[in-house]
């Protein structure tokens, strides 16, 4: 019998909660941080190594997957779980995000979105019907209905006219999704920065009906304070009985900020991007290997770290690696960021299970402000 997609919620601390959602492959905690594995891959990472960082539930990307190698050829070789040996759960998003900003020569209609492809200029057609059949055919766990993503700044009346067509689309993909035992499909809320339009979204979304719910159309460049000003009241306005997603999401003081406003799932391609440009993520702060202060440091990167890069080698070490550009560079760093994303999690958990998330998030923002280590 598959085992049904439920939401089970565990302790509050308060706004934030905790508490695990359960699907067919696996049980995902909450909060999560789920890695971005836009092409089927978490880059410079093997999948046991994602897992090993402690990730439940892996991001992947339909507009990329769309286009190469196709949904097509990835349902004919067995979905994307074992196309990318990844046997746990995966969210995907819905394709909308990328067509705005990748795409070239796109047309929006009621329809949909006819664009043409960033690699080869070929054209396609995104519709809230062909991106839930590109999910299907992928196989993933939690699908996203397609949305547009408003852009910001947006006055009143664009931001209007975008979110009552993305709650249009919202009901298609509801209908086009159909009943799949054992898959999700979440809604998506829209509205910018406009209360009254967050309001009404919500209320559209919960008419419809959906396995659980993303706040949309942040993390778009309004900054931090926007950000955490629509959070003040926008998770509230979605059913608490169902896991909130904001998207796209974030930094590590984003991620504490929005766990305390009542987020349970967020994801970013921030930690693995920068490990690859020599950034990685510690207590007390981002360090950028990539400095000559790093050339003859025989420390780790972060002394409490238990990742393979703080337990086996030196910053002398990944400065050399980047600099020399060797591949081993970027694995070891994402690997780090990854454990340390995945740590934070762990931490914001235990605090709010325990009834410590103030002090938790007092000690973490304590230790950033100390700042790096001081140079030998």
């Amino acid at each position: 019998m598959t085992t049904a997609f439920r939401f089970d919620l565990h302790a509050t601390d308060g706004r934030a909660r905790t508490g695990v959602i359960h699907t067919p492959r696996g049980a995902i905690r909450t909060p999560a941080f789920m890695p971005v594995g836009t092409a089927a891959t978490v880059k410079a990472m093997l999948p046991e190594s994602v897992r090993a960082t402690g990730a439940d539930i892996l991001l992947g990307n339909t507009y990329h997957l769309m286009l190469r190698p196709t949904a097509e050829r990835i349902a004919r070789l067995g979905g994307l779980h074992r196309f990318m040996g990844w046997d746990r759960p995966i969210l995907t998003d819905s394709g909308g995000f990328q067509v705005m900003s990748l795409a070239s020569l796109r047309k929006m209609t009621e329809e949909g979105v006819r664009f043409s492809s960033h690699i080869d200029g070929s054209k396609h057609m995104l519709s809230p019907e062909r991106s839930m059949e590109i999910q299907r055919l992928l196989g993933s766990d939690i699908v996203m209905a397609f949305d547009e993503c408003t852009s910001f700044p947006a006055d009143e009346a664009t931001a209007r006219a975008s979110m009552e067509l993305s709650m249009r689309w919202a009901r298609r993909s509801r209908d086009a999704f159909g009943d799949r035992p054992g898959h999700a499909l979440f809604g998506i809320m829209q509205g910018s920065v406009y209360p009254d339009q967050r309001a009404e979204s919500a209320a559209a979304l919960r008419a419809i009906g959906f396995d659980g719910y993303a706040v949309g159309g942040l993390a778009v460049g309004e900054g931090q304070e926007t950000m955490f000003s629509v959070l003040d009241y926008a998770p509230d306005l979605l059913p608490s009985d169902r896991p909130r997603y904001l998207m796209g999401v974030g930094k590590p003081d984003d991620i504490v900020g929005a766990v305390e406003r009542g987020i349970d799932m967020m994801d970013c391609v921030l930690p693995s991007r920068s490990g690859r440009t020599g950034q990685a993520f510690t207590r007390r702060g981002v360090v950028n290997i990539k400095n000559a202060r790093h050339m003859d440091d025989p420390r780790p990167l972060d002394e409490a770290c238990t990742c393979p890069a703080c337990r086996g080698y030196s910053r002398a070490y990944l400065h050399h690696v980047f600099r020399a550009q060797e591949i081993i560079s970027s694995m070891l760093l994402t690997w780090h960021n990854l454990h340390y994303y995945q740590e934070l999690m762990s931490g914001l958990r235990s605090a709010i299970a325990g009834g410590r998330l103030s002090a938790f998030v007092a000690e973490f923002h304590a230790q950033r402000a100390q700042g790096d280590i001081e140079p030998l």
